[in-house]
């Protein structure tokens, strides 16, 4: 095996244009107030709330509103369609998994 060498011929604008953009994606993070949450109650369980919606006992949790769990469940399938892309093209070809 050989060792991996630099590249010699790099672009480097592509890297300036990286470091610009995490500069300002920095500069507005860090210049961005959070405020306290507005709709979720500080004693209220978000996590209880999903469970409760999932098993089909919404009201039991202290959240009044179950609206989330649509987008939580959109959310899931998006993440597992992500997963199962990624091993499909991480699997060497004439291979079994």
């Amino acid at each position: 095996m050989s060792r991996p060498e630099l590249a010699r011929d790099a672009n480097f604008a592509r890297g300036l244009g990286a470091l610009a953009l995490f500069a300002a994606l920095a500069g507005a993070f860090l210049a961005t107030s959070f405020g306290p949450a507005a709709w979720f109650p500080a004693d209220a369980s978000v996590v209880g709330n999903v469970g409760y919606s999932l098993v089909g006992l919404a009201g039991q949790g202290g959240l009044a509103d179950e609206s989330f769990l649509a987008a939580f469940e959109l959310v899931d399938i998006v993440l597992v369609a992500a997963l199962v892309g990624a091993v499909t093209l991480a699997r060497k070809d004439g291979g079994d998994a």
